[in-house]
C-alpha cells in the first residue's frame, strides 16, 4: 500500500502591478522560504504563467519538495474568488477574463485558489494584524488602485457574483475624471496614486503659490509625501484634499455595513497622518450620525508584502485539496 504523503505546506502568491512575491507557508503561518520576480517583465499572460509555474516548482523543490505542497493561493487585483479568474483588470497588463486558477491547476496538478488582493489583505489582517479577533471590519487598500474587503459576523463577504467591496468604483463625482475601469467620477480616480498626483496638478493650476512640486521632473505619491515633511504647503494640501475625498468614500461605506474598525493599507497609507487626519475628520463629518465617533480608522502595522503572501496562503488552506498526481 502506498504511503500517504502529508502535505503541511501551501504556497501564497501575491501579484501586484510591479512585483510577484511568493512564499512557502506551513500550517502555523511560518514562512519557510520566499522568492519574487517583476510582474511587468511578462506582459503576455502565457509567458507570465510559465514563469510563475517555474518559480513555484523551483522554490518548492529547493525547500523540501513539491510533494509537500497541499495547495496554492493567489492574491491579485481584480480577481474573483468565486470564479478563480482575473476579470477585466484596470491596472494590470493582461486584459479580459483570465481563468488563472484553472490554468495553474492544470499545470501544477494541485488545488489553486485565486482571490482579490484586498480579500487576501483582509485575511492577513484578521489572522496576524489589526483585525485579529474582530468580527465586523473593513480593510481598504489604497495604492495604485482602491479596493476593499469586509467581514460581517466573522465571515468575508463576496456578494452574489464575487464583486463585493469595489469601493474604488463607486461614483464620487458624476461625469468626473476618467477611471481605469472605463467609467467617470470613481472614487479611485480622486484618491488612488494617479488621482492624488492629479490633485497636486489641479492645485498648482488653481494657484500661483510657490511649491517644490513645481520643480519636480516627475510627481509621485512618495515624492509629494517627502515634500509634506519639508513643510511644502501645496503638497500638504494635496494630501489634505485627497484625505477629505477618501473620508467621504469611507463614510458612505461605513454607513452601509457598520464596521467596528476600518484598516487602511496600501502604498498611499504610508503617508500616515498627512492622509489619515483629514480622512478621519471628513469621515466624522459625513458618516451616519449614529456611527460618529464609534468607528476606528487605523493604518495597518504589518509589512504589506509579508501580510499579503500570508493572506494568499490563507486562501490556499480554504480550497479543497486536489492533485492530478495522487
Amino acid at each position: 500500500m502506498e504511503a500517504l504523503v502529508l502535505r503541511e505546506r501551501v504556497i501564497g502568491v501575491d501579484i501586484s502591478n510591479d512585483a510577484t512575491n511568493l512564499a512557502i507557508v506551513d500550517v502555523r503561518g511560518n514562512i519557510i522560504a520566499k522568492d519574487c520576480f517583476p510582474t511587468n517583465d511578462y506582459p503576455d499572460i502565457n509567458h507570465y504563467v510559465n514563469k510563475l509555474v517555474e518559480v513555484i516548482i523551483t522554490l518548492s523543490e529547493n525547500n523540501g519538495g513539491y510533494d509537500k505542497i497541499r495547495s496554492i493561493g493567489i492574491s491579485c487585483p481584480s480577481s474573483n474568488f468565486m470564479t478563480g479568474s482575473i476579470e477585466n483588470a484596470a491596472n494590470l497588463p493582461w486584459k479580459g477574463v483570465i481563468p488563472l486558477a484553472a490554468i495553474l491547476r492544470d499545470q501544477l496538478g494541485a488545488a489553486v485558489a485565486v482571490g482579490n488582493d484586498c480579500h487576501a489583505s483582509a485575511l492577513g489582517e484578521r489572522m496576524f494584524g489589526c483585525a485579529h479577533g474582530l468580527k465586523d471590519f473593513l480593510v481598504v487598500n489604497l495604492g495604485i488602485g482602491l479596493g476593499s474587503c469586509y467581514f460581517s459576523n466573522g465571515q468575508e463577504q463576496h456578494g452574489a457574483m464575487g464583486y463585493a467591496g469595489e469601493i474604488g468604483h463607486t461614483c464620487l463625482i458624476d461625469g468626473g475624471r476618467p477611471c481605469g475601469c472605463g467609467r467617470k467620477g470613481c472614487l479611485e480616480a480622486y484618491t488612488a496614486a494617479n488621482g492624488l498626483v492629479q490633485n497636486a496638478r489641479d492645485l498648482m493650476a488653481e494657484s500661483d503659490a510657490p511649491s517644490l512640486m513645481r520643480e519636480q521632473a516627475e510627481l509621485t505619491p512618495i515624492i509629494i509625501e517627502k515634500l509634506c515633511e519639508k513643510g511644502d504647503a501645496l503638497a500638504i494640501e494635496t494630501y489634505r484634499r485627497t484625505g477629505y475625498l477618501f473620508g467621504i468614500g469611507l463614510a458612505n461605506y461605513a454607513s452601509i455595513i457598520n464596521p467596528e474598525v476600518i484598516v487602511v493599507t496600501g502604498g498611499i497609507s504610508q503617508a500616515g497622518h498627512w492622509l489619515l487626519e483629514p480622512a478621519i475628520e471628513s469621515f466624522e463629518s459625513h458618516v451616519f450620525p449614529n456611527l460618529s465617533g464609534k468607528v476606528k480608522i487605523i493604518r495597518s502595522r504589518l509589512d504589506y508584502r509579508e501580510r499579503d503572501v500570508l493572506g494568499a496562503s490563507a486562501l490556499a488552506w480554504e480550497v479543497p485539496e486536489y492533485s492530478l498526481f495522487k
